[in-house]
This record gives C-alpha cells, sequence and structure tokens, in this order.
C-alpha cells in the first residue's frame, strides 16, 4: 500500500462547554476537550481501574457554530477527524506545541438538550452531522440517489 492514513474515531464526554473564536470574513472554528475512558481490573488486587485520556478537539465553521448551540459540558458525541499537530512561540518567548483533532464528522449521542427536549417536544435538535472540510463546511449529501 503506497498512500497513508490520518483517520480518528472517538466516543466521549465533553470537558467544557465550546470556546469559540472567529476571524475576519466570517470563518471561525470551536475548540472543545472530549474525555474518552478505559475501564479495566487490576488483576492483582481486583480492584476496578478507570483511565481517563483527553483530547483537544477542533471543528471549523458551521460545523463549530451547530456544536455550540447544541452541546454543552458532558455531554456524549461521537467525532472523526484527523490528528493535526503544531506549534508557536508564546509571549514570552517559549516554544508550545499541541496535538489536536480536526473533526470532518460528528454525531451527537447524547446531550443535556435532548433531556430538555423530553419536556418540550417542539424543539428539535440534530444528531447526525457530516460536514466535508474541504467543502468549505457545508453538508454532505449522503442520499443514496
Amino acid at each position: 500500500m503506497n498512500g497513508t492514513l490520518n483517520k480518528v474515531m472517538l466516543i466521549g464526554h465533553l470537558g467544557d462547554d465550546i470556546k469559540m473564536h472567529y476571524f475576519e470574513g466570517g470563518n471561525c472554528i470551536g475548540r472543545f476537550q472530549l474525555a474518552t475512558n478505559e475501564v479495566y481490573i487490576n488483576k492483582s488486587t481486583n480492584e476496578k481501574i478507570t483511565s481517563t485520556e483527553w483530547h483537544n478537539l477542533v471543528v471549523r465553521n458551521k460545523a463549530a457554530e451547530i456544536c455550540e448551540k447544541y452541546l454543552s459540558k458532558g455531554d456524549k458525541i461521537y467525532v472523526e477527524g484527523r490528528i493535526k499537530s503544531r506549534q508557536w512561540q508564546a509571549e514570552d518567548g517559549t516554544m508550545k506545541s499541541t496535538t489536536e483533532i480536526q473533526v470532518t464528522e460528528f454525531t451527537f449521542l447524547t446531550t443535556k438538550k435532548d433531556q430538555d427536549h423530553k419536556t418540550n417536544p417542539a424543539q428539535e435538535s440534530p444528531k447526525n452531522t457530516n460536514f466535508d472540510a474541504s467543502n468549505g463546511g457545508l453538508p454532505i449529501n449522503d442520499l443514496p440517489f
């Protein structure tokens, strides 16, 4: 195989609300952390151990606005994307680096707004939202015909 693949699939809970950043020209990005858990039994003590991994996620433009509108801390979400590392120089002159997941597709699994929806069924939140980053953040038309 001559090609390469950079694909990430995660299911986890938001560690905080979406932080939005707006740019000239109307573009925006949303940043948030996603927690994934691994649960296992320590064989020597029979103790149940939970290990949490934190992932830095980035969504862009319309996808970011949808996430900001419908997601909040603690909500469960499925995301697909790719890993991207970046570096920058901080104001104090030190070099900083981070590794992020650039989100290309997501599905809301459980949201606090869903719980509110049960008490107010007139509101409806999107469940499965696919976006193509190369298509300017427009939804993918995935109809089979």
